[in-house]
Formats: C-alpha cells, sequence, structure tokens
C-alpha cells in the first residue's frame, strides 16, 4: 500500500468512468441473464463489496426484483434454487470469504446461476461461476479498493437499469465523472479546510442517509484503511438513535453526505452542542465547510462521487505520515 499510487488512483476516476460508460455503451455485461427480471438475485461480498450490494440490493427491492445482499462469511446464506443468480463480488477476485460462500452454495444444489464480478478477469471466483462481469476499473496500484468500490455500484445499478428499466447509466457515468473531475481539479481550494474540520482527536464520523449509506461506510474505511485513522459510518436519521450520545462527550467531527429528509434532527443536536460539520453535495446550516460539485442534487451522481471527499482526505493525511 503507498500513498502516492493511492492518489493517483484517484486521479483516475474521471477517465475510468469515462471508459466504463463508453464499454456500457457498447455492450450490456448483463447480456447473458436475459431473463434478469423474472430471477431472484443474491448479492455476497466483504467490505467495500459488501457496502455496495447492500444499497444495490435494497434498491432492487424498493423496484419489486427480489435481492438480497449477505456478508459472504455469513453461516446464515439463504437457499438457492435454479431461479436464482448469486453475484460473487470481489475487486481482487480472490476474497477467501466470497469464495467459500460459491462454494457452499454450490453444494447446496439447486442449480443455481453464478457471476463473478471481478476486477481481475483470470481470478480465483472466474472460476467457480458461470459468467463474468468485468469491473474494468483498471489496476489499483495504490492497494486500496476505490475505483473498482465505484464501478461496483455502477455496474450493480447497471443491474438494476436491466431488471427494471429507468436509468441511463452511461449518461449517469459521464455526469459522475464531470463531478469526479470538479472535485479533483479544485481540491487545493476545499482540501485543507475539510481535512482540518474533520480530523479530530477523537475521530471523523461520516453519515448519509439510507439509500447512500455504501458512502458513508466506505468513507469510514478509507480513513481507516489509508492513514489508519479512527472513522465511523451511521444513516442519517439513525444517527439520533446511535451517534448523537457522543457530541455531549467528544469533540465530534461530521462529514455529513447531504440529502436526507431526516437532517433537520440531527442539525439541531450538533448545532445545540457545538460539533464540527462538514457538509457535501448540499448546504447545511451551520456547517463549518461546505463542498460542491456538479450536478449534486442528482441523488445517483452523489452515489457514485461523494466518497471522494473523504479518499481525498484519506490520502492528504496518509501522505503527511510518510
Amino acid at each position: 500500500m503507498d500513498p502516492g499510487l493511492f492518489l493517483a488512483d484517484l486521479a483516475e476516476k474521471p477517465a475510468r468512468l469515462a471508459d466504463l460508460a463508453a464499454a456500457l455503451r457498447a455492450d450490456d455485461p448483463w447480456g447473458a441473464s436475459s431473463d434478469a427480471a423474472d430471477r431472484s438475485w443474491l448479492l455476497l461480498g466483504m467490505g467495500s463489496s459488501a457496502y455496495a450490494a447492500q444499497v444495490a440490493a435494497a434498491r432492487l427491492r424498493s423496484r419489486g426484483m427480489p435481492a438480497v445482499a449477505e456478508l459472504a462469511a455469513t453461516d446464515l446464506l439463504p437457499p438457492v434454487d435454479s431461479r436464482t443468480t448469486v453475484v460473487a463480488i470481489t475487486a481482487s477476485g480472490g476474497s477467501a470469504a466470497t469464495l467459500d460462500a460459491c462454494r457452499r452454495l454450490r453444494d447446496q444444489g439447486g442449480e443455481a446461476r453464478f457471476i463473478a464480478m471481478t476486477n481481475v478477469v483470470d481470478s480465483p471466483v472466474v472460476d467457480l461461476c458461470d459468467d463474468i462481469v468485468p469491473m474494468w476499473a483498471g489496476p489499483e496500484a495504490g492497494g486500496v479498493a476505490c475505483r473498482t468500490f465505484q464501478h461496483t455500484l455502477a455496474l450493480l445499478l447497471a443491474l438494476e437499469a436491466r431488471t427494471t428499466g429507468g436509468t441511463d447509466v452511461p449518461a449517469l457515468l459521464d455526469r459522475a465523472a464531470e463531478a469526479s473531475a470538479h472535485l479533483l481539479d479544485r481540491c487545493d481550494d476545499w482540501l485543507p479546510a475539510v481535512s482540518e474540520a474533520l480530523l479530530g482527536p477523537d475521530g471523523t464520523h461520516v453519515v448519509a442517509p439510507a439509500r447512500r449509506l455504501s458512502s458513508a461506510q466506505q468513507s469510514a474505511l478509507m480513513l481507516r484503511e489509508g492513514p489508519r485513522l479512527p472513522a465511523y459510518a451511521c444513516e442519517t436519521a439513525d444517527w439520533s438513535h446511535v451517534d448523537v450520545y457522543l457530541t455531549k462527550t467528544t469533540d465530534y467531527r461530521m462529514l455529513l453526505l447531504a440529502g436526507s429528509s431526516w437532517e433537520a434532527e440531527l442539525i439541531g443536536w450538533v448545532r445545540e452542542r457545538g460539533s464540527t460539520v462538514v457538509a457535501v453535495g448540499g448546504d447545511v446550516p451551520g456547517a463549518a465547510v461546505t463542498v460542491r460539485y456538479p450536478q449534486d442534487d442528482d441523488d445517483d451522481v452523489r452515489l457514485l462521487t461523494e466518497t471522494l471527499v473523504a479518499e481525498l482526505v484519506a490520502a492528504r493525511a496518509w501522505a503527511a505520515q510518510v
């Protein structure tokens, strides 16, 4: 793992998203799933793969599709049958827990269909599956799953589009590429102030709406994985049930990924107790710093873009340690 190479990986995000958009225009990676809308879906993964899968499964269910996401390591995997498609998500293609889950489900019988979603097309997970959906994220030389997380979400949005219609995913990726380029090009303007506000003695708390909870989880992971800083994820409405208590006893620093209809109560508490809030993707009363970018009123653009803020904070803090 290397902070300089991690930063270089982040810098490639806009170009890689544009390449993925072009690939999706040329070919549907879910094209082999001709009966996709008639199947049930089980999404498996660990770490950032699981974060993306949980949001994607919830979106599919909200549109009437039978879909669940599970940590691959669980011993409570649901039964599968011939109408089930299992999507095994692992950027490296070698996650031990994900490989084990595929083997366990294969042993159940039932003739489920298995699809490997991976960034390494000749990896072990491919040998356990019937088809492959490549991530097309390119090598992550920094050793941190950043672009692969983003591409996992994008490809699961493409699955949603295939099964339920509606979203023009290549056009969405073009908008997310523009938004990512904006954050990168102007990071000297906002990154120092955001880093100073967020990196306190008691860690960083990242909060996002349920429909984008993966953004909070991935953002916190980036701070833990690179610079090894304490960071925690929470859902916006649930924050008032589980995290509010810390605002009374700690130097509470929050990265608020805006857009929840439940923000008002949260904002009331943090203002009353003098907590520090950095807002991303929307204007929040009392925020110490606000980061905006093109198309941040589009929730799907937010989903694919907003983790870049914490990733750049992590890269800067990590580089300062070297």
